[in-house]
């Protein structure tokens, strides 16, 4: 960040966690700088694991404490091309679900240990966690409980592809409908990101007819995808409260659990 010289700082949106700005370099280049709650150290290391696979994300030209400073992005919106992207970046697999580090999904911890099988890391990583929050009724806790004990086993394939994924994909992380900011990265079935990218819509049918084009998804993932959407509507009740918990009892119900 020192070795930066920026000019010209003026507010823009950052959503609810970091302020944002944009500046310039005093060579011309526009950048964003965030300051956040956290070290930054882990969205930089996401954004170079995309980057490595190929994933259209903007460059990191300073990771320091709460400040990070990211190459300006822009141009047309190509859904299309990344419905592809993201089909291209789950195809870079690893032997385990898990991240080398735990990071985080908004303003919470995300545990990353490493699993050989999926339903374990599933539950042990994005279901357990949260069973605890503020805001989850007790019946919710003890359904879901239940479902770590042998239905979501006996559902999820227990060693599907672990696949690099964004881990937070939805609209509001797409930058002019072509590029990926704010990631949880992990590998993971990458059904758990579809799932997610599904829940609140907003994601155009160019992407998904892309990615489908690239890498179709297999026999079953909508009978799977309410129990995958299980992680992101805990984090949303975690983080903004009981009112999401409608959200849980609803695919718990749809699942018969």
């Amino acid at each position: 960040m020192s070795a930066l010289e920026l000019a010209d700082w003026r507010p823009v949106g950052g959503g609810s966690i970091c302020r944002v700005w944009r500046a310039d370099t005093v060579d011309g280049r526009a950048v964003i700088v965030k300051k956040a709650p956290y070290d930054v150290a882990v969205e930089a290391d996401g954004l170079a694991a995309l980057a490595h696979a190929g994933a259209p994300v903007p460059g990191v030209l300073a990771a320091e404490g709460d400040r990070l400073v990211l190459e300006a992005v822009g141009g047309p919106p190509d859904w299309d091309a990344l419905g592809e992207a993201v089909a291209h970046t789950h195809a870079v697999t690893a032997s385990a679900y898990g991240w080398h580090r735990d990071n985080l999904i908004g303003e919470l911890v995300q545990p990353n240990a490493w699993h050989a099988d999926w339903p374990a890391f599933f539950y042990a990583q994005r279901i357990a966690p949260f069973l605890d929050v503020p805001g989850l009724p007790g019946d919710l806790r003890t359904r879901l409980q239940r479902a770590g004990s042998g239905p979501l086993a006996r559902l999820l394939p227990a060693r599907p592809p672990a696949s690099l994924i964004h881990g937070d994909l939805w609209a509001g992380n797409v930058v002019e409908g072509r590029w990926l900011i704010d990631p949880a990265v992990n590998y993971a079935d990458r059904e758990l990101e579809l799932a997610f990218a599904a829940l609140f819509g907003g994601l155009p049918p160019a992407f998904w007819q892309a990615y489908q084009r690239v890498w179709p998804l297999p026999a079953g993932w909508r009978e799977r995808r309410p129990a995958l959407q299980l992680y992101h509507l805990l984090v949303h009740v975690a983080h903004f409260g009981s009112g999401w918990a409608g959200g849980v009892a609803d695919r718990l119900d749809a699942l018969g659990w």
